[in-house]
């Protein structure tokens, strides 16, 4: 019998170790509501009024270029901008029969809010507002934000367009998934090349001025209206930690992004494990070759609460041999992350490649033999 081989690495936490905190150093916000959100562990850090509703402004936006983006990676067409595409606010100042594409029309949106370049970007994709409002709406349920409902893609204000802090918060998260969308809205300027007039071509400067105010910023969108207030969506990293910070309705918005994620910081420990480009070869029985690399599922982020000497203990779990076939991505084995005997979470390893039996040529008395053997 096969015997199972675990292989244990143990390797060490880099924590950053927090001051204690009391409840007189959490931030105050000037926000009708906000949320400070874990990307990693999909948490709630800090919030107030998380869950009300409210004008969401300009920030709408991220859902707009989202899947903007998205139908730019399947077909980056050219679009003809029109009357109706026309928009009152903010503004790309396209002018009618200008010609560019829809992943300009994203650039336009995140980096100055382009109101024009939100309704080019529906109109084109859906062929009408109310149908990208569907669009829009189905992607948030998908998402998860169960107290959104959006009418514009613009966020230009609407007693039927509305969404919460919370629910904002897992539409940026969703947002960093896709490396379009990441790359642009960390951006601090976008050039946009035009197609009609081909001389045409303008830098637009990011709104976002986080990127510049605070080092560990990746990203985010402003709104504002008079309704809605001063409106921020933005995204930081340090240490394998990804915090999200939303403030709606807040006029000190840009320190109270900083204050909340200087907090969040100083609470949270990140590991990162790159075990998706993990590569290790097993022995292979009876294959047209002698062995089969394997690597991990998936990269894997942890973040714990707090710091100190604790270790993350990683084993990997594989069998001495695999016999042949092996099919590309059959799983083979796994990975645990431990921190004192606790799983805290565990990826399959697959195999990275196929491969096939090993074919034995058969000598003349073989084929004789099996010639006069009947089943």
């Amino acid at each position: 019998m096969k015997k199972t081989v675990a292989i244990i690495l143990c390797l060490a936490l880099v924590f950053v170790f927090p001051v204690s905190v009391s409840a007189a150093d959490i931030p105050k916000t000037g926000a009708g509501a906000f949320v400070l959100y874990c990307v990693e562990n999909k948490k709630i850090i800090l919030s107030e009024n998380e869950n009300k509703r409210m004008k969401p402004a300009s920030t709408t936006k991220l859902m707009t270029a989202l899947l903007t983006l998205e139908e730019a990676a399947k077909n980056d067409r050219v679009i003809t901008f029109t009357d109706e595409m026309t928009a009152e606010g903010s503004s790309m100042y396209l002018e009618v029969g200008e010609k560019l594409r829809l992943s300009d029309l994203a650039a336009g949106m995140m980096m100055v809010s382009g109101n024009d370049a939100a309704n080019a970007a529906a109109v084109s994709i859906s062929g009408s507002f109310k149908k990208f409002s569907n669009l829009m709406n189905a992607r948030a349920k998908q998402i998860g934000m169960e107290n959104t409902h959006f009418v514009t893609p613009s966020g230009l204000d609407d007693d039927e367009h509305y969404t919460t802090a919370a629910d904002m918060a897992l539409l940026m998260a969703v947002g960093l998934r896709s490396k379009a969308f990441s790359s642009l809205t960390s951006q601090k300027s976008a050039v946009v090349s035009f197609a009609e007039p081909s001389d045409k071509k303008i830098t637009y400067a990011n709104h976002n001025r986080l990127l510049k105010l605070y080092p560990d910023c990746i990203g985010g969108k402003t709104g504002y209206t008079t309704a809605a207030g001063r409106c921020l969506v933005s995204a930081a990293r340090r240490n394998n930690v990804t915090l999200v910070c939303v403030t709606l309705d807040d006029r000190t918005d840009w320190n109270d992004h900083m204050a909340l994620y200087d907090y969040g910081f100083s609470r949270l420990s990140g590991y990162h494990s790159g075990d998706g480009s993990l590569k290790i070869d097993v022995p292979c029985v009876g294959g047209e070759q002698n062995k089969v690399a394997v690597t991990g599922e998936s990269d894997v982020d942890i973040v714990l609460e707090g710091g100190g000497d604790d270790k993350i203990e990683r084993k990997i779990y594989l069998d001495n041999f695999v016999y042949a076939p092996v099919k590309k991505g059959e799983a083979l084995g796994r990975i645990d992350y431990l921190l004192g005997g606790k799983v805290l979470k565990s990826v399959k390893v697959k195999a990275a490649e196929n491969v096939g039996e090993k074919r034995v040529k058969k000598g003349f008395f073989q084929r004789i033999k099996e010639f006069f053997t009947y089943g």
